[in-house]
Order: C-alpha cells, then structure tokens, then sequence
C-alpha cells in the first residue's frame, strides 16, 4: 500500500489527521451513523449494497467508526492497517463495491464529520480529512482492483453476479437448513480456501431495495456446487435480519435462481500448516468449520483435528450426523459436543453448559492452530480462555458474521 503520488500527505496533513484521533474515539460512532443517514437520503440506491440489517442494529456505523479510527492513527503509514484493509476490501469485491463509490462515500463522511463536531471541525481539519480520504481510498481501490482481477482470472472464475440454482434444499436442524447451489450456465465453477464465503442475491417481492447476504460455504471445495447453509432468524420489525434468512428457508424451493459472486475472505484454513487443528463452533458458526472439517477429511490428512461444537441442545445442532461419520472414517478427527440447555431425550453430548478454560485444556491441544466462530457472545468468551491460557495470537483465528467488531 502507498500514499504516494497523487496522494502523497504532508506533514501539515498527517499532523492534523492524528490530532482528531481523541475526537474520533469519542465521537467516532456517532459521525458514522449520520454519515449513513445523510447518504442513504440522498442515494437510497446504495441501500443495494449496503445490508441494511446491520445499518439498524448500529454494527456496520460502529464498524466503519473503528476503522477510520485506526485509519486516522496510521495515516502516516497504511500499511500498519493492511490486514484490516484486506479484509474490508474482500467483503466490497465481493459485495461489488466499485471505485465510483468512493467520491460519494468520501463527500458524505465528509458533511458527517463537520455536521456532528460543528466548530470544532476547522477549516484545517476538514481540509486534512479530504486529503487523507483521497489517500485512504486509493489504498482500497488498489486493493480492490487487484481481487476482482484475481475473481475472473481463477480457473471458473466470473465478474460480477452468475446465477446458481438450487439443486438441492436439506433440513439439518430446526433451524438450519442447507442450499447446494449449481451454476445455471452448467459451466465449471472456481474453487475457494475452506472458511470463505459468497454473497448471494435475494429479490423479494415487494422489497424496497435488494437484499445483500454473505453466506459461509459449509462443504469442502472442488465438489462442483457450493453448500451455503442458513439459519432461520424469526423475521418482523424488530428483527429484520429474520427476512432473508425466512425468505430462503420459506419460499425458495429446488430450482430457484440466486445470483451470486465469487467465493471470497481472508478467513479461511491454512492447509500447509501441520501443526493440530482446534475448530470451534458456536450455533450457526460451525458452517465455516464444517467447510475445514470437511476437507481435511475428504484430503486424508494426517494432521490432528479436534472439533468442538456448541448449541442449545440436539433440536437446533446441524450436521450430528455428518461429524459423527467423519470421526468413524477418519482416526485424526475428534468431536466434542457442549448443550447449553439439553432436552430430557438428549444424550449423544460431551458436557452440559458452556465451553471453559478448564474443560477446554482438557480436550484440546494448546500447541495447535484454533478456528473459531459463532455469536459475539461465544467468540468474545472463547478468545479470552484462549489469551488466559496464552496462545499466541498468530495460533488464533477467527471470523465475525456480518461488520468487523473486536473481541478486546
């Protein structure tokens, strides 16, 4: 990543940026969510592209608010936020986010920042974050080009949206169901890393704007159809990211279409890594661990796999079967089951209440490579038994369903 020409930062520049750091800590979430009011008003268009879900429960303004935040503190060096950029660019190729975008996002973010500090936004102050957004953007745009060139290049790759049919819908539990997905041209499809993800398309009928979901896939790569499997949210006006999860579970049956883009994340199984493997699930976060599972599995690996799942009880716990039957065929894989709340008829699970330190140390390797992924919840009560008990964080891998949020 560079500043350079044309967007080289002065001194004066980059000075004034990192003055406004305590002023983004304080006020960064608020510019953000007038930020995406005043935009949405003025380019309801972009509610296209934008998971209007996430827009009202606060995570994608408080999402956006951290990483200007930390662009602003490395805006003398953006290559200190590269990994963050990467991942943030992966999720727009993937969304199609385009470099025309930027200006409208940049003048918008732009009246926010002044409209919510008021005086205390300069003439000098606005003048650097102009700047400095120039640059930042840049940064993104090159990135960015550079996947969606590598999204077409790959052998079955495409641009943009190719429409997949469902060719098979399975019930894996009370409230997930799976959606094998095949591509309408017949044609080869690209493959992907284990732990990625597509972005699927949802036109509901009588739906203001198109829906925009990412969905991990859940099966191993190089099958000829992507596995995407969602749970069911309970849908209304109080729980709106219930409606497309409602929609394709109620209304899409074998045959629909769904346009989707390239498989895509930078959170996915590192498979030249020997070391043992801990994936841990909470709820609907197995889905990418299943995708890991599954091709250790289906590649005979040697390496040792601990797999550890937690779900209320047997009713709501996906894919029993399927681990049950790679541990059966495979003497590296292991499987632990954690039931919060277990039924009077469970009985198939390893303990009863949540996933500790000390049950944990006693399942799982500590010199091992972890996975993990479910609710915020889980994986902030996950990441902290594994910091106690002082994996290194380069040992640490995990993924957050919808707007990076952080686990401190």
């Amino acid at each position: 990543m560079s500043t350079k020409s044309p967007y080289e930062l002065s001194e004066k520049t980059i000075t004034t940026v990192k003055s406004t750091v305590p002023v983004l800590a304080e006020h960064g979430e608020a510019i953000t969510t007038h930020f995406y009011k005043r935009m949405f008003a003025d380019h309801p268009e972009l509610k296209n592209i934008f998971n209007m879900t996430n827009q009202k429960a606060g995570r994608q303004p408080r999402a956006l608010a951290n990483a200007v935040y930390a662009a602003a503190q490395h805006i003398d060096d953006l290559s200190a936020i590269l990994p963050t950029v990467n991942q943030i660019a992966e999720k727009h190729r993937s969304l199609q986010v385009k470099p025309e975008h930027y200006p409208i996002v940049g003048k918008y973010l732009l009246i926010a920042i002044k409209e919510v500090l008021g005086d205390a936004a300069t003439d000098d102050i606005m003048q650097a974050w102009e700047e400095a957004y120039g640059a930042i953007a840049h940064a993104f745009i090159q990135v960015e080009e550079k996947k969606y060139e590598q999204a077409v290049a790959q052998d079955g790759g495409w641009s943009g949206y190719r429409n997949f049919k469902i060719a098979k819908k399975v019930k894996e539990s009370a409230v997930i169901t799976s959606f094998y997905l095949e591509p309408e041209d017949g044609k080869k499809i690209t493959s992907y890393h284990p732990g990625q993800y597509i972005t699927v398309q949802i036109n509901m009928p009588h739906s203001e704007y198109t829906h925009l979901r990412q969905y991990s896939l859940s099966d191993a790569p190089g099958k000829g159809y992507y596995r995407i499997s969602v749970k069911r949210e309970e849908g209304g006006p109080e729980r709106p990211d219930g409606v497309v999860s409602s929609y394709l579970h109620d209304q899409l049956e074998e045959g629909a279409v769904l346009p989707i883009t390239a498989p895509a994340g930078d959170f996915y199984l590192n498979e030249e890594n020997h070391e043992p493997l801990v994936l841990i699930s909470g709820g609907v976060g197995l889905t990418p661990m299943m995708s890991m599972l599954n091709r250790m599995v289906h590649q005979n690996h040697d390496r040792d796999v601990y797999f550890v799942h937690a779900a209320h009880n047997q009713e709501v716990h996906a894919f029993k079967e399927e681990v049950a039957d790679f541990v059966k065929e495979s003497p590296s894989v292991q499987a632990k089951v954690v039931y919060s709340t277990p039924g009077a008829e469970d009985s198939a699970y390893d303990r009863e209440g949540r996933i500790d330190l000390p049950w944990l140390k006693s399942v799982v390797p500590y010199d091992a490579e972890f996975y993990f992924c479910g609710p915020e919840g889980f994986m902030r009560e996950v990441h902290s038994s594994l910091k106690e008990w002082g994996v290194p964080d380069e040992q640490i891998h995990y993924e957050f369903f919808g707007p990076e949020l952080s686990l401190q």
